[in-house]
């Protein structure tokens, strides 16, 4: 049962509170998120489905009825609600945490959900599966590492697309993963794996879970958001690859 009484503060208290010293703890932290994950997003207006959503629609052409969609890191099925309303209907999911799966069944939209620890065990996706492989905040230190993007791209069909959200955390680690994934990322773009088809960066990803008070929030206006981006690639068509 949703918890009425939580304010913003206390949800952003609660974010603080994980170290996301690596993903087992994450895990075991979203688990017990689960049941009041999604009112809490929208308590502290979360941004990053949206704007994924949004620039992957916006960048689309086809029967989108007919698209078979991997949704990465689903957690609660809010990527999913979101290209449902747009026309998609056929989705997988995958995630870490069983009690976020728990609540995305709910949903009823998912064909199928797949418990998984992303950079611990391998993605279950069939190689060249999916039209359309999403992934939304979890490209961060103690989620997934950098490696998954070439899982992502091997589950993607030739010529499907890859649309990938990632938000611009404070901290030197969280600096340390973004030079490894740009590094990635331009490597398999070299390699001829995918290509880029555009992105979006916006200066409001999401509003800044570190700053702990409302009062802090009118003082550093300029910090009340963190920035982020959405890339979006298209896997080779070359069936060799």
């Amino acid at each position: 049962m949703a918890d009425c009484s939580r304010t913003v503060d206390d949800i952003k208290r609660s974010i603080r509170s994980c170290d996301y010293a690596n993903s087992k703890e994450t895990t075991k932290f979203y688990d017990r998120w689960a049941q009041t994950y999604e009112q809490d997003m929208m308590m502290i207006n979360y941004r990053p489905a949206h704007l994924a959503v949004d620039f992957l629609n916006a960048n689309f052409c086809g029967r989108r009825e007919e698209v078979q969609v991997l949704d990465v890191g689903c957690g609660t099925g809010m990527v999913a609600k979101l290209m449902f309303e747009l026309g998609f209907r056929h989705f997988v999911g995958v995630d870490g945490s069983k009690g976020m799966l728990d609540q995305a069944v709910k949903t009823s939209l998912y064909q199928d959900l797949r418990l998984a620890l992303l950079g611990t065990q391998r993605l279950p996706a069939e190689t060249g599966m999916f039209d359309v492989v999403i992934l939304v905040s979890v490209l961060c230190p103690g989620y997934a590492p950098v490696s998954v993007v070439r899982e992502l791209c091997h589950a993607t069909k030739p010529g499907g697309f890859i649309c990938i959200a990632k938000g611009l955390y404070p901290g030197a680690r969280e600096e340390r993963y973004k030079k490894d994934l740009d590094r990635e990322l331009q490597l398999m773009e070299d390699e001829g794996l995918w290509s880029l088809v555009g992105n979006n960066p916006t200066d409001r990803y999401m509003e800044n879970s570190y700053l702990t008070t409302e009062a802090d929030r009118k003082d550093e206006q300029e910090e009340r958001y963190i920035s982020g981006n959405v890339y979006l690639y298209k896997k080779s068509i070359d069936l060799n690859r």
